[in-house]
């Protein structure tokens, strides 16, 4: 677009004007006469501003330029676009130029510099013309720059040349010639006005608006002053003595019409448009003929090619495999073949030699065309296979389209979840709609038969109902209906209460459907001999039959009862026998009674899902937000949340690190698990922060990334790294337009729970799977089908196909197991037809077998897992023989990661485990340093890490446990578990009073700590707390031990302790939220589940300091520091030793606490149960070093 340039002068106006050159310039009025004025260099002045552009390569004769006024409004208006016009040579011009030329595109395109906009405006508008003094916004111009006044120097024939040689600072775009007048009125001796200049000053500047600011000579100059010549013959000047003055302002009368000019605009017009057709087809002459001489299958015009524009693409078919076809038609597309593609006939043009032409449309997005040509067949002419190609110049490169297409791509990804979450809508409604119609269905069916019932048990009412009993009672009026008052009359002689001192009425309706209804107390009756009382009463709304007895006192207080033999006395209300009609309404009744209730239902359960979901979701984000948090001492960004497109500060403390104490580091980094399209970034040198240890870098995130990846470095070529323990460092980002390509993690495993579970690793396989399929993952298991396999919790089974290896036909069934989908192997050799899971002789037979057969499946089944993860013992195997027998023969995509669950069993086979195995792992962090100097582990500790395990939140969720009386969450975790707590005392026949509660939930083994069990149920008893144990023992000499101190404690202290010496598992769920306090005294434990369940229902626990109890329970006087490392808060109380001495240090002090200060206490339940004890944490390290293990 043009911009109006400060008045100043230009050294280029001395070498075109001598020191009087006068100008003609035409201000366009509207409806206003013209009057030209004398334009002098001498002063300067201001206004009105004038605006000339003309182009570098005018001729002596320049065709005028029409302009129209601006609006009022704000929006400026730039001239209409011209045709590019050619010149005889053209050349690129670098990206400093093309940015030039693109800023002033709105306003001119390609061509002579002339610029013609028509007048859509009322010219008649008095607003707009009284604007004129304050600016004129486009004047009317005569470029042709003619010498009218008689003392004025005319422009020398030299001065003219100079124009047209190039001695003039001038570009193909034209110039800008500003001038700013003050003007006087005066009136002549005739009565007309006009307006001369006082003190009229003149400022010429001539200002470069194009590309090319050489001043060297531009032969096409030469060319477009000989093609304006030619056309010269159209006169456009106007007799500039002859014109009437001007007058800006106060001008109310001789005002000619606008229709001549309005004439000379169109000629011009017209004239424009014939030279430049002249010029573009002298351009294309001669491009024709250049290009052919040389030699070339190809030009195009214009030659410098700018996005948002036509071009044209001229082709010579004599020079290609196409010189013999009929057709030639042109394929392309943009930006290396991504954007727009197009296919275009060409035609045949008049231009010397075979060249066809055809015009393209360059889109904005476009740095590049590529494209081909062929015969609309099977003939191609695509530059030796190399394609044709065309710089466009002035827009994007390569790295702003990729942006753009990211861009688009998030739109479209925007629009493809709003278009799948409307269509989810609506098959929710339709779902539900249809659900309404089935349950109102259900509703009437449901009234009709309560409706039938009734009906059958009024019948049978109304056999057993009179109007009276002879000698015992009647009522008055005989004819009676609801709500009328009666009186009834009892002969107290009749029966049992012919002694009785008061006589009460107690009575119903409809056989006592709502229960107690009439109560009165009879009075002796002075109307009637004998032994008569009668008591006035109202006969109840809807009622058909009266139910009553007769009674010594009122309710809760009579003894002796007259209730006619046990039938009581029935009466039937004549009035009010109901017909066809109120059994209809009834109906109607009793079904919007129902429809009501199910709403209601319907409701509170629609509420208490999305409060589970929201109370999933919001804990998922805190644990989110803890395990970017955990490396904080070394690593975190700033934001916390790195959102794609964003610009996030990178902070690193090297103190922590292997870099501690370096004078530079230098952050190395990238995107997407380091294979982001852009690669690696340059090192970047970190700059220390204020006041503190960690240095910083920022760093752009683009919109395809989902993960920033880091490693640190001494210098900038390397030297020292730290990449933690070759994990690397990584921070997940959100909102990019890529997701991070799901993993095919399969898991070969004996247990998985519930379905085949005899321990925590059964656990641990379901739960884990569970948790990794949540986060976009793809998880098989493979499993033996035993013959003891709990089928009930196995959905859709079905035979799947059969295969044999080993001589031996193995069947595989296919189903679904807590949403993951499993592979169930049956070798038909029967190994897996023993009815139980361990136990036999021959159990390292048995699982090596199923080890190389579920490797053997995956293999002929065509799989190609990204991680094959084996557990403990029982699939060790799996490890050495995927690396000898399938790593090299169709799996070897895979990697494989081995997990210790328990060091105690198959030591052998977990050392060569650990061997083979890409990673290992096992299920707590201090585990793992407890077994670090195991021969089995010692060897490899530089790939082995501890993990710690969760719990399954659904199974073990207090909102919706129904084993529980109310349900509850942190906030009313105190009401929850009084309530439980009363239960439990109730089903274990323990005192109801509110003391303090110890559960303990345990096999009884050694491991559990079964004599520090023994001392901790003798303490509590001590401090005057109850104890509740629930488990048993797979010794019997240990299960005979704990029946007879059951036996003991029955005996002494049944109120306060109860021993449950088997499995019960809605039992363990109450004992979970009715205690206070779960013990967990493990000698030794891998990791524990016990002490995470019951921090999920409120419950405090209190362990001894050993693998996993370690590493989740925080003491709430000595590790408050531990645990904020950990992103958490303390959560129980915990002890170090094996003796009754510690376990009295931890029960002490948390009895202690549970009398001392309740209020804290209930806030100690508060905040456990708001930590995240899931698999939420675990799942994300597990995929962090499934990640590890494929780099």
């Amino acid at each position: 677009m043009e911009v109006t340039l400060p008045l100043q002068r230009s050294p280029s106006c001395r070498t075109v004007f001598s020191e009087r050159t006068q100008f003609r310039i035409k201000p366009f009025l509207g409806f206003l006469p013209t009057q030209s004025f004398n334009w002098k260099r001498d002063h300067m002045a201001a206004t009105t501003t004038y605006r000339i552009t003309a182009s570098a390569d005018f001729s002596r004769r320049r065709p005028r330029r029409i302009s129209t006024p601006r609006s009022n409004d704000s929006t400026p208006r730039g001239f209409t676009p011209r045709t590019q016009v050619p010149t005889t040579s053209i050349q690129r011009r670098g990206q400093k130029n093309n940015e030039k030329k693109k800023a002033k595109a709105e306003a001119e395109s390609d061509g002579i510099g002339l610029e013609v906009a028509s007048t859509s405006e009322s010219l008649f508008d008095e607003d707009k013309t009284s604007q004129f003094e304050e600016t004129v916004r486009m004047p009317e111009v005569d470029e042709r720059i003619l010498v009218e006044s008689k003392d004025a120097e005319g422009i020398t024939e030299s001065e003219d040349k100079a124009f047209v040689s190039g001695d003039v600072d001038v570009s193909v775009y034209g110039r800008v010639i500003e001038e700013k007048q003050i003007y006087t009125k005066s009136s002549d001796d005739e009565g007309g006005e006009n307006i001369e200049k006082e003190e009229s000053v003149e400022e010429i500047d001539i200002f470069k608006v194009g590309n090319n600011a050489s001043r060297e000579t531009d032969s096409r100059n030469v060319t477009i002053s000989k093609t304006v010549d030619k056309v010269e013959s159209i006169n456009c000047v106007d007799d500039f003595h002859k014109r009437p003055s001007v007058k800006p302002e106060g001008v109310d009368e001789g005002y000619n019409s606008i229709s001549e000019d309005k004439k000379k605009a169109d000629n011009f017009l017209k004239l424009k448009l014939e030279t430049e057709e002249i010029l573009r087809k002298e351009a294309l002459d001669r491009l024709a003929s250049d290009n052919f001489r040389k030699g070339h299958k190809l030009f195009y015009y214009p030659e410098i090619v700018e996005p948002d524009r036509d071009i044209e693409i001229f082709f010579n078919r004599s020079f290609s495999t196409l010189k013999f076809e009929p057709d030639v038609i042109i394929m392309g597309a943009f930006n290396d073949w991504k954007w727009k593609s197009f296919a275009i006939n060409l035609s045949k043009t008049q231009l010397n030699g075979d060249w066809w032409s055809c015009k393209v449309y360059v889109p904005r997005e476009a740095y590049k065309i590529d494209f081909v040509f062929y015969n609309g067949n099977d003939v191609y002419e695509n530059n030796d296979e190399q394609d044709f190609c065309i710089t466009v110049e002035g827009g994007m490169d390569g790295f702003d389209f990729e942006n753009f297409l990211l861009e688009e791509k998030r739109k479209e990804q925007e629009e493809v979840m709003r278009r799948k979450a409307e269509r989810e809508r609506q098959v929710e409604e339709q779902r539900r709609i249809e659900a309404e119609i089935v349950e109102s269905e259900a509703d009437r069916a449901q009234a009709k038969e309560e409706v039938a019932k009734r009906r059958g048990m009024l019948q049978e009412l109304l056999k057993d109902a009179v109007t009276s009993f002879v000698n015992v009672w009647y009522i008055e009026p005989t004819e009676f209906g609801a709500n009328d008052r009666v009186r009834l009359y009892y002969n107290r002689s009749s029966g049992p209460l012919s002694h009785a001192k008061d006589i009460w009425i107690h009575g119903g309706h409809n056989h006592w459907k709502d229960g107690l209804s009439i109560v009165s107390k009879l009075i002796k009756s002075e109307s009637k001999d004998g032994d008569w009382c009668c008591a006035d009463v109202v006969v109840p709304d809807q009622a058909v039959v009266l139910d009553w007895v007769f009674a010594d006192g009122p309710p809760k207080q009579a003894v002796v009862y007259d209730n006619n033999l046990l039938q009581d006395f029935h009466a039937i209300v004549p009035k009010s026998i109901p017909g066809e009609l109120y059994w209809v309404e009834e109906e109607q009744q009793i079904y919007k009674s129902l429809q009501a209730e199910r709403r209601l239902r319907e409701e509170a359960l629609r509420a208490k899902a999305e409060k589970t979901v929201r109370l999933k979701e919001e804990t998922k984000e805190r644990t989110l937000k803890t395990f970017l948090l955990s490396q904080k001492h070394i690593i975190y960004t700033d934001p916390i949340d790195v959102h794609a497109g964003s610009t996030v500060t990178v902070f690193y403390n090297p103190a922590n690190t292997v870099l501690k104490g370096k004078s530079e580091i230098w952050l190395r980094c990238s995107f997407n698990r380091w294979t982001h399209r852009m690669g690696l970034l340059p090192p970047q040198k970190m700059i220390p922060i204020e006041n503190g240890s960690h240095l910083k870098a920022t760093v752009k995130v683009p919109l395809d990334a989902y993960m920033m990846d880091f490693v640190f470095s001494e210098r900038e070529d390397g030297g020292i790294f730290d990449n933690k323990n070759g994990m690397d460092y990584h921070v997940p980002v959100f909102g990019g337009v890529v997701k991070e390509p799901p993993m095919h993690i399969v898991h070969i495993a004996v247990e998985m729970a519930p379905i085949a579970k005899v321990g925590g690793l059964g656990d641990v396989v379901t739960s884990l799977s569970r948790a990794v399929q949540d986060m976009n993952h793809n998880v098989d298991i493979i499993l033996p089908k035993y013959d003891c396999l709990k089928h009930s919790n196995v959905k859709d089974l079905q035979f799947h196909k059969s295969y044999s290896w080993g001589g031996t036909e193995i069947k595989v069934w296919t189903g679904k197991v807590e949403g993951v989908s499993v592979y169930f192997l049956e070798p038909q050799n029967g190994l897996f037809w023993v009815g139980c899971i361990y136990g036999r002789a021959n159990d390292g037979e048995r699982f090596g077998f199923f080890c190389h057969a579920a490797l053997e499946f995956l293999l002929q089944s065509g799989f190609h897992p990204d991680i094959i993860h084996c557990h403990d013992w029982s699939s060790a195997p799996v490890a050495w023989l995927f690396k000898e027998h399938y790593m090299h023969y169709g799996l070897s995509k895979a990697r494989v990661v081995f997990t210790i669950h328990n060091l105690e069993f198959g030591a052998n086979l977990i050392r060569k485990a650990m061997e083979f195995s890409d990673k290992a792992t096992t299920v707590s962090p201090t585990y793992a340093q407890e077994v670090s100097g195991n021969s089995a582990v010692a060897p490899y500790l530089f790939k082995f890490h501890g993990i710690l395990n969760g719990i399954d939140p659904d199974i073990w969720d207090p909102y919706n446990d129904k084993f529980l009386p109310v349900p509850y969450t942190s906030e009313n975790v105190v009401e929850g578990k009084r309530a439980a707590k009363e239960a439990l005392q109730e089903k274990l026949g323990l005192e109801k009073s509110d003391l303090p509660l110890v559960g303990i939930i345990t096999r009884l083994t050694h491991q559990k700590g079964i004599h520090l069990i023994k001392h901790a149920i003798w303490r509590t008893l001590e401090r005057n707390g109850q104890v509740v144990l629930l488990g048993s023992a797979p010794d019997p000499r240990i299960q005979n031990d704990f029946v007879s101190l059951a036996n003991q404690l029955h005996s002494s202290h049944g109120h306060r302790a109860n021993l449950c010496l088997t499995y019960d598992e809605p039992l363990s769920h109450l004992i979970y939220a009715g205690a206070d306090f779960i013990l967990v005294p493990s000698i030794f434990e891998p990791c524990g589940l016990t002490q995470l369940t019951a921090m999920r229902y409120g419950s405090i626990p209190v362990v001894r300091k050993t693998g996993g109890l370690h590493d989740t329970v925080f003491d709430v006087d000595h590790d408050l520091e531990r645990a904020q490392a950990c992103g958490l808060e303390p959560n129980g109380f915990n002890f170090d030793g094996a003796d009754g001495a510690g376990v009295d240090y931890a029960l002490n002090r948390a009895i202690s606490a549970w009398y001392d200060g309740r209020e804290w206490f209930d806030s100690l339940c508060k905040r456990v149960m708001e930590q995240d004890w899931s698999w939420n944490r675990p799942a994300l390290d597990y995929l962090e070093l499934y990640h590890s293990a494929r780099k």
